[in-house]
């Protein structure tokens, strides 16, 4: 995905002093997981996939293998802000994204930085946390309610975790719609929901881009065999990066929904546990690539062909 932004002509005199062209800068606040699959390791490879730039701030590190997460050591909030604040001061980001940052403080002083660059897009993501101490669990969950999702353009997540979050006492035999999810997120100041995971009849799934007034884009998929770690984090991060490259909120979550499909569609399993999204799918040497045809572009346009995993 080229910049948005215009670069001289091929003929233009270069000057001593003139800048270097730039990719689009993004900030990424996220967890490492050393089994590549998710936090840091997602954001990297699929923010560079739309051809940005990662600012990627360590809030922490998870202790897991591909199967399970064993532990996480969370960073000293200072150290959050500290890492974020050197960067800030050196480069413009076009998009922020939060992932998990490990305890409420790193939420509250990654809330800090954001409100100065209210301007800029938001993308949270939250992962299912159930393997987490509950006292700890509850913290996180109210912080981010409180100081993070008021500063979120765009909220991720899979669409049991986030009922369970912002609609607990949902009492109603049906499961909540996407747009009674962005109520709820509404709610806490997010005017735009990305829910995925919803079961839709003969064996599909769905993902909808929900406002509290609308449902403004659906993709469906045949449900995969497979069960992956990391797909929140893969397309979070692609949203965010395709919001940084200038593209309108439809249009991002399109591209970044389909960019998921692909990854999860060459997916792999490298370990004992889940399988790995493959976010350079597109990298691999299968030979030329035909510009002709939808899936040698990572980030084709929608609408999303039928794939089955």
């Amino acid at each position: 995905m080229p910049p948005s932004f215009d670069l001289p002509p091929a003929d233009a005199p270069a000057a001593d002093d003139a800048p270097l062209a730039s990719l689009p800068c993004v900030m990424a606040f996220n967890a490492n997981d050393p089994s590549g699959a998710g936090g840091l390791a997602a954001d990297l490879t699929a923010m560079s996939s739309a051809s940005c730039h990662v600012l990627a701030v360590v809030t922490g590190s998870y202790v897991r293998d591909t199967r399970s997460v064993h532990q996480h050591i969370a960073f000293d909030d200072d150290a959050v802000d500290e890492q974020a604040r050197c960067a800030l001061e050196d480069m413009a980001v076009r998009g922020f994204k939060a992932g998990f940052v490990g305890n409420a403080e790193n939420v509250s002083k990654i809330a800090e930085i954001l409100s100065d660059y209210s301007e800029v897009p938001v993308v949270t993501y939250m992962p299912e946390l159930a393997w987490w101490d509950e006292v700890e669990r509850e913290d996180y969950l109210d912080a981010c309610a409180e100081l993070l999702l008021p500063q979120t353009t765009v909220l991720v997540g899979n669409h049991n975790t986030l009922c369970r979050w912002l609609l607990p006492d949902w009492s109603e035999e049906r499961a909540p719609g996407p747009r009674e999810v962005a109520r709820a997120a509404a709610a806490h100041g997010v005017p735009y929901t990305l829910v995925t995971g919803f079961n839709a009849p003969d064996q599909y799934l769905e993902s909808h881009l929900a406002s509290p007034e609308a449902v403004l884009a659906t993709a469906r998929y045949e449900r995969f065999e497979a069960t992956f770690h990391g797909a929140g984090d893969t397309l979070s991060a692609a949203l965010c990066a395709l919001l940084a490259a200038g593209n309108d909120l439809q249009e991002a979550c399109a591209e970044a929904l389909t960019y998921l499909d692909q990854c999860l569609d060459a997916g792999f399993q490298p370990g004992m546990g889940h399988a790995v999204p493959d976010r350079l799918f597109w990298a691999h040497d299968d030979g030329p690539a035909d510009e002709t045809d939808p899936g040698a572009n990572p980030l084709a346009d929608f609408p999303l062909p039928d794939t089955h995993h």
